[in-house]
């Protein structure tokens, strides 16, 4: 009899031990506010970890539309690097086929900005912020409003327009680059240095 209940015993402990085993752990509400346990806080580092590895090691620049970047900027906000461009533009090609072909570019890109690929004579009309820009025939090429705007009228291929997260300029630089030539102009905008020093101030300091 006492060995029937020994095992009767053992036998609950087991299902016990199993079941507790099995269970997910529950999050704790204390004071209005959910407790993460410790294993899921360390599978949502994981995760964010995983997504920024993945961002560290794109093989190539997303480029999206003036249009796309504006919506993506609502749902998460972002600096803007826009690429001004011409079907036409010898060094434009060599920007896209050296530069922007370089991985630490790519990382620097990819990571801190919203990359715009903008066509600076392309005819399509464009929306923004209650103006409607469009292309207008102007001497033997013509160019589109919004590059016009964007370039304060400085029209020179390919230039880059640098935007903060609530799409305002802070500053256009012009001309090809290689990629110590970019990196550090990255580097100074989206670590927000251009609002305490000037780009020259920021290199002196590299």
């Amino acid at each position: 009899m006492k060995n029937t209940i020994n095992f009767l015993v053992l036998v609950c402990l087991t299902v016990l031990l199993i079941t507790s085993c099995d269970r997910k752990p529950e999050g704790i509400v204390y004071d209005n506010k959910v407790i993460v346990p410790q294993e899921e806080t360390q599978k949502e580092e994981v995760t964010a970890k995983v997504a920024e590895d993945a961002t560290m090691n794109a093989t190539e620049i997303t480029w999206v539309t003036w249009e796309e970047a504006v919506a993506l900027n609502k749902k998460e906000g972002k600096k803007i690097f826009v690429d001004m461009y011409t079907d036409w533009c010898g060094w434009c090609k060599r920007m896209d086929a050296t530069t922007f072909r370089n991985k630490e570019v790519i990382n620097a890109i990819s990571k801190d900005f919203y990359a715009v690929k903008f066509d600076a004579e392309q005819k399509e009309p464009i929306e923004f912020r209650g103006t409607k820009f469009e292309f207008t025939k102007a001497g033997r090429r013509g160019a589109h409003g919004l590059a016009v705007a964007l370039l304060d009228g400085r029209l020179g291929y390919p230039s880059f327009v640098y935007l903060d997260e609530k799409l305002d300029r802070i500053t256009i630089s012009p001309g090809f680059k290689k990629p110590d030539g970019i990196l550090p102009e990255l580097s100074w905008v989206a670590g927000g240095h251009y609002k305490t020093q000037t780009f020259d101030e920021f290199k002196e300091n590299l």
